[in-house]
């Protein structure tokens, strides 16, 4: 029986890691063909190493306008924040959606451990309202329609960019809620070979290499990371430990055989091993219906991102012209005590054109951006056990075709406007037209005003379409894009040269959301609701640059986010973070206390006790670490995690880590 998440929309989370995904095998082979030439060339290419710890990494926003040029620089009409690669590194993040409960405006929910499925939701939307770009690469799944943070171990040294705020007019669909971007820097931004290695509580392993530089004209670059956890109990009466095993591998490639001419080859590999603990939904129910259980179930996961990316700029650099094919793909099982229960393959493909033209009028600074795009997905179930195949087992897919126009205006230091219009033509629905405008002025003295108001569309995923289970779970292929609008207002202002202060309001009405409908007899399907739902709130953020190296970064969160009146799920009222930094002034030493609090919040009660919604508690995690720079080469650091042992749940029924240590060694060439 398919969990409903907030909107009851079929997310299979009572079964935590349980849905599946799997890829079109046509994809996956040529992505592992693209990783393998990628990886060939590598070894070919002699090393150069130049640059010290931090130089040269890019601090600028690239995710909030299809230009090839960020004309707008700091002046930016749209909420965004950007975590850097030294907060990153500095606080020792492993995992990324950790990093993401700092950002104004999100909520982040796990079940249980690290490997349980995360969703990280956006301005009190839904976790499949949140566009998620790995170095440019859509990497949500086909199957799911969104992308699990569970699968995203942290690199060192990549950054994160954060655009809150319906962006589909950007993006298409999936970015209805905002979009959150990971990025690596190049093999020029950061050359030589790096090195981490760690270990601690829980059985915990992680480590992480990196070979970048630049040969004549190849920048290059190649990753590899690996996180492993025995994991804790996760059922409230369970005994078994929950773990899972985590890796990833990637080859960066950009040739410049002239001035003006760019080729961008990416490969990225994903593979998940994760433990999951069922929710009971056994009839007749016993004493645990409902709630989470040991049950022996396991999750594997191989997904394949690919990239290839030709750009021309023309007239000085004033017309520019990108032309790429992206896709991802990959295969998800899932099984208990070792049987496959459930298998899916799925696949998508993007082909975009972008062209930019830039030019001055007087003092002004203006860009024109068009684009054109391409997009299919294509999922199935597979047979099991040497089932024959059936009609559930057939391929679906869907067919999008979206072009965009873009203006940006920049007025010196003081003005600039953005806007943006796109059409989606879907061959399963509806067409979608989007737009988003914004505006900001900067005094003189500091402060920025900055207002936007934009429209998405969420369209059907594949399997609230198709369904994946008859006699369980039957798909509606009559249902319509989800609708959303909304405003925001927002001042920022560098009250000294050491304080940053922002604060942003924002309202949003969604229309159509899609749930699931249950039925008496166990079988379940999709619709739209009639009702309305609302999101509201405030985001409000500060910087502080103290003396003799400390510096302090703040957010607070409130959202009001009802369907039909009613609070939604995992969307909690309240939530804030805190982080103390220090570092000395030679750099050799560094510290940190980070505190995050997340308020009451309601979850789904498939349980027969209790309330329904339940009502989970606030809690409040602290986690503290530091650093020694042994000699240049060489770093050791440490660090605790959920210092106080606090007892908490994100999701009903799920038991979450206690207090834990971790030392490790870092180390550079």
């Amino acid at each position: 029986m398919p969990d409903a998440s907030s909107t009851g929309r079929p997310v299979m989370r009572c079964y935590e890691g349980n849905y599946t995904m799997s890829f079109h095998t046509e994809y996956i082979r040529r992505s592992a063909l693209l990783a393998s030439v990628t990886t060939m060339m590598a070894i070919t290419i002699p090393v150069s190493f130049a640059a010290e710890e931090g130089e040269g990494v890019r601090e600028v926003l690239i995710t909030g306008t299809l230009a090839s040029d960020d004309i707008l620089g700091l002046l930016r009409p749209v909420s965004a924040t950007e975590i850097t690669a030294a907060r990153i590194q500095n606080q020792q993040i492993r995992v990324i959606s950790d990093v993401l409960r700092d950002v104004p405006g999100l909520a982040v929910s796990r079940t249980g451990t690290v490997g349980g499925l995360t969703q990280v939701r956006i301005r009190g939307g839904e976790g499949n309202h949140t566009l998620m770009l790995i170095d440019g690469i859509e990497a949500g799944d086909p199957f799911q329609g969104e992308f699990d943070f569970a699968t995203l171990i942290a690199d060192d040294i990549a950054r994160v960019e954060v655009l809150r705020g319906q962006q589909s007019a950007l993006y298409g669909s999936d970015a209805i809620g905002g979009v959150i971007h990971y990025i690596t820097p190049r093999g020029q931004e950061m050359p030589g070979f790096r090195a981490r290695a760690e270990g601690g509580s829980f059985g915990t392993y992680a480590g992480s290499t990196r070979f970048a530089g630049v040969a004549g004209i190849v920048d290059y670059v190649l990753t590899g990371s690996y996180y492993k956890t025995d994991g804790v109990v996760v059922a409230r009466n369970g005994n078994d430990e929950v773990g899972s095993k985590n890796a990833s591998f990637s080859s960066n490639f950009i040739v410049t055989p002239s001035h003006n001419i760019t080729l961008t080859a990416i490969g990225r590999y994903h593979y998940l091993d994760a433990d999951s603990a069922p929710q009971d939904f056994n009839w007749p129910p016993g004493p645990d219906y409902g709630s989470a259980i040991d049950g022996g179930d396991t999750t594997e996961a191989e997904t394949f991102y690919g990239l290839l990316k030709g750009e021309l700029s023309l007239l000085d650099g004033d017309w520019t012209h990108a032309l790429s094919l992206q896709g991802v793909g990959g295969e998800r099982t899932n099984a208990t005590l070792g049987a496959p229960t459930f298998k899916t393959e799925g696949s998508r493909r993007k082909f975009s054109y972008v062209t930019s033209y830039f030019f001055d009028t007087g003092i002004a600074r203006n860009a024109l951006t068009f684009a054109v795009d391409d997009e299919r997905e294509t999922y199935r179930n597979l047979p099991i056990g040497g089932a024959p195949p059936a009609p559930m087992n057939e391929e679906r897919e869907m067919t999008t075709i979206g072009i965009v126009g873009e203006y940006n205006f920049n007025l010196g230091d003081a003005f600039a406007v953005t806007g943006v219009y796109r059409r989606d033509w879907n061959s399963g629905f509806e067409d979608a037209d989007t737009y988003r405008v914004g505006a900001l002025y900067a005094f003189d003295f500091g402060l920025q005003l900055h207002a936007a108001y934009g429209t998405g569309f969420k369209a059907p995923n594949n399997i609230e379409l198709f369904g994946f289970d008859p006699g369980t779970f039957v798909g509606n292929p009559d249902l319509k894009p989800e609708l959303s609008r909304g405003w925001e207002l927002g001042a920022e202002d560098d009250l000294t040269e050491r304080i940053s202060f922002g604060a942003t309001y924002f309202s949003n009405r969604l229309e159509n959301e899609i749930y699931t409908i249950f039925t008496p007899s166990f079988e379940s399907t999709t619709g739209n609701r009639t009702t309305e739902s609302r999101q509201r709130g405030v985001e409000v953020f500060a910087e502080v640059k103290l003396d003799s190296g400390f510096r302090f970064e703040g957010s607070y969160t409130y959202i009001d986010a009802t369907e039909n009146g009613v609070e939604e799920v995992l969307r909690a009222p309240h939530i804030a973070s805190a982080a103390l930094s220090w570092r000395s002034m030679d750099d050799v030493f560094g510290g940190f206390v980070n505190l995050r609090y997340n308020g009451r919040q309601k979850d789904n009660n498939f349980t027969f006790s209790g309330t329904n919604p339940a009502v989970l508690r606030s809690f409040t995690l602290v986690d503290a670490g530091g650093d020694w720079k042994f000699n240049e080469h060489l770093q050791i650091f440490g660090r605790i995690e959920n210092l106080f042992d606090e007892n908490y749940e994100e999701v009903y029924t799920f038991r979450t880590a206690g207090r834990a240590f971790y030392v490790g060694v870092r180390g550079n060439i």
